[in-house]
């Protein structure tokens, strides 16, 4: 494979080298301990700067409509980078309504590690619109979630004209904004796991996915601006 050379703009750099950390933990390439991160709260705070990202571009806007009947959403930063080694992964957050509004935040992530002469990153933003409550049930198991093979996805629709009459194509609907070196990202067949052990510290007491999503347990005032972000849309 050709060598490209890795120039990112600052900020792009700084999310793709922390990202890069949490993939190779994932992955099993370094131990978790090892990651210098904030937990769940940075990836709290990060998926609500991603909300405000996709609402600030108006050529990729999700549909009202496909906001309005979302039963849940899956927010998460994936960075797929290499020098020799290559590993792509990243961490996030799912996120359900529930009658009294939006739940908390149950920490979620996806890793991978293969091998080439590669240098190069890409990291990609991800807003997946859960369609179904059988696609919210899948995110509260506490396991993993297969795309594509647990739950149908595709492309979600974009603008604001969509039909209310539209009925989904899918359990979940993908939607990416990307930046970085490598082209495309796609999520089919990718495997996201629950993070029940940063679930556990940031709630500060032993949780599950399904009663945080559930509405169970109170969110920390850290979710607070997601949450209010969520209800605007």
């Amino acid at each position: 494979m050709t060598m490209t050379s890795m120039r990112l703009p600052s900020r792009s750099r700084q999310r793709s080298v922390s990202l890069l950390a949490a993939v190779l933990a994932l992955a099993g390439l370094v131990a978790p301990g090892a990651v210098a991160a904030e937990g769940l709260q940075g990836d709290v705070n990060q998926a609500a700067a991603i909300v405000e990202r996709f609402r600030n571009m108006p050529e990729k806007q999700i549909p009202p409509k496909i906001l309005d009947d979302a039963k849940g959403l899956a927010i998460m930063s994936v960075v797929k980078a290499g020098f020799l080694v290559s590993a792509q992964g990243g961490t996030g957050v799912v996120i359900a309504r529930t009658g009294k509004g939006w739940s908390g935040p149950s920490g979620i992530g996806t890793g991978g590690a293969g091998f080439g002469f590669q240098v190069g990153a890409q990291v990609t933003d991800f807003v997946i619109v859960l369609n179904t409550p059988a696609a919210v049930e899948a995110f509260s198991h506490g396991g993993n979630v297969a795309i594509g093979a647990d739950l149908s996805a595709a492309v979600g629709p974009v603008g604001r004209d969509l039909s209310a009459d539209v009925m989904p194509a899918a359990a979940i609907y993908t939607y990416s904004l990307s930046q970085g070196l490598f082209a495309g990202m796609s999520l089919e067949g990718t495997v996201i796991v629950a993070r029940n052990d940063a679930n556990d510290h940031y709630y500060g007491r032993s949780t599950t996915p399904q009663a945080i999503l559930a509405g169970k347990i109170a969110p920390p005032a850290g979710a607070d601006r997601l949450r209010k972000l969520l209800s605007r849309l």
